[in-house]
């Protein structure tokens, strides 16, 4: 393993500084945005509360772990279902604050239970069959939406604007694919970025919003008990938790993959109930004041990789830089002009990569489907979650549907039929 450039606790000169956290911030900038747009909330919140998470994350951690936090893809399905989406704009979005605040509180539960029984239990209640299929069922189950969002203007088809999906598809497959650099870290923006441009150019942009937007502006805060009102329902609950089988399992991978490159056990030190407790209180406050779930970033760790730089006073730098940002009217501004072709071009490739790293889980963990077990486990969350199936109880009071439904199923049947493996994957001592 090649040498740290900056260790984790390296203080970088102050042009260093400023430099690498410029480029960190901006390889998270593109996914961070993105989760907010499609789902009709504010991009300069969800910056925002990046960079308050980040900031908390590194605190409870004790600044030992260089994760950066930005807003999580697995939730845009459940904010959607509980939000809605209307003209672009989220319909009710106290839903989704109060959602993803109730997440928060539920990564604090798990994080104590593992500070005071260890992880293992964990591990066995999320084995790779099931975590696997559920995260195909998120990005297969979001596929309609990009696809209407890439080719339809109102349902009506527009080749123009399909074009400018297309565009901004190919340019991120090519800085993914092609390139080996800093640049390969950030395809997401990078795609935005020329999709945005040729979109400008056939003239799909309005640029009314930012001639009109104030230099600096504050962002878009949505405080519980002032902009909406403070309460929680079953099925709000039942929507949105759920999905902490996947990004659980999701940050338990991040955890152990950040630990390989910056050669340290962090499921020992800090400890998983410490990061786990970061990225819980990170979403509980940014949902507080109006931002989407935050989840620690798989861009992050390929940064780290790819520039050896793992200071945490770079992560500190680029999260601060989030927070600044967010405070721009004009840019916030003109990321809200993004045609809506633009991203559901960008969202063919993502959601996509979603769906294809359920696979690649699959694969990795040498899940054999001769076994009918397995078989019928993947089978049973797929159909439930791609079909959409929905469980209504008591005229509707209690009502269950799509990908949380079909994680809970799963983990049901892993937990109830027989012939499950004594030997579960386990985290490495």
């Amino acid at each position: 393993m090649s040498k740290a450039v900056l260790d984790i606790n390296d203080k970088p000169t102050a042009g260093q500084l400023v430099t690498l956290s410029f480029q960190h911030m901006f390889a998270m900038f593109g996914s961070t945005i993105l989760v907010p747009q499609l789902v009709g909330l504010s991009p300069a919140i969800a910056l925002l509360t990046s960079g308050i998470a980040t900031i908390i994350f590194l605190l409870i951690t004790q600044f030992k772990v260089p994760a950066y936090l930005g807003s999580s893809f697995a939730f845009i399905a459940p904010i959607l279902a509980v939000g809605g989406l209307e003209n672009g704009a989220s319909v009710n979005p106290g839903n989704a604050m109060m959602g993803a605040m109730a997440v928060g509180v539920v990564y604090g539960i798990v994080s104590l239970l593992i500070w005071t029984t260890g992880y293992k239990w964990l591990m066995r209640l999320l084995p790779p069959i099931v975590v696997a299929p559920v995260i195909i069922v998120i990005g297969l189950g979001l596929s309609g939406t990009a696809v209407d969002m890439a080719m339809n203007v109102n349902g009506v088809y527009s080749f123009k604007h399909f074009s400018a999906a297309l565009v901004t598809l190919f340019a991120a497959i090519i800085f993914n694919v092609y390139f080996k650099n800093i640049l390969s870290t950030m395809p997401i923006l990078l795609g935005l970025i020329v999709g945005y441009v040729y979109s400008a150019i056939i003239g799909i942009v309005d640029f009314t919003p930012v001639s009109q937007a104030k230099m600096f502006a504050l962002p878009d805060f949505l405080i519980p008990g002032v902009d909406y009102e403070f309460k929680i329902t079953s099925t709000i609950l039942l929507a949105m938790v759920p999905i902490v089988i996947v990004t659980i399992s999701e940050h338990i991978g991040h955890q152990l993959v950040l630990g390989k490159v910056v050669n340290r056990n962090y499921i020992k030190d800090p400890g998983l109930n410490r990061s786990l407790l970061g990225d819980g209180l990170g979403t509980f406050v940014s949902a507080f004041i109006g931002g989407p779930p935050k989840t620690t970033y798989g861009e992050n760790i390929g940064v780290l990789a790819i520039t050896r730089v793992f200071s945490v006073y770079v992560i500190f730098g680029a999260a601060v830089l989030a927070i600044l940002f967010s405070f721009l009217g004009k840019a916030m501004a003109l990321i809200q002009t993004i045609p809506t072709a633009v991203l559901g071009g960008i969202s063919i490739l993502l959601f996509g990569i979603i769906a294809s790293s359920g696979l690649r889980m699959l694969v990795e963990n040498n899940i054999d489907f001769g076994n009918n077990r397995n078989m019928v486990i993947a089978s049973v969350i797929l159909v439930v979650g791609i079909g959409g199936a929905s469980l209504r109880l008591f005229d509707e009071l209690f009502t269950i549907e799509g990908m949380a439904l079909a994680a809970i199923v799963g983990v049901i049947l892993n937990l109830v039929l027989p012939g499950r493996p004594r030997q579960e994957n386990e985290l490495e001592e």
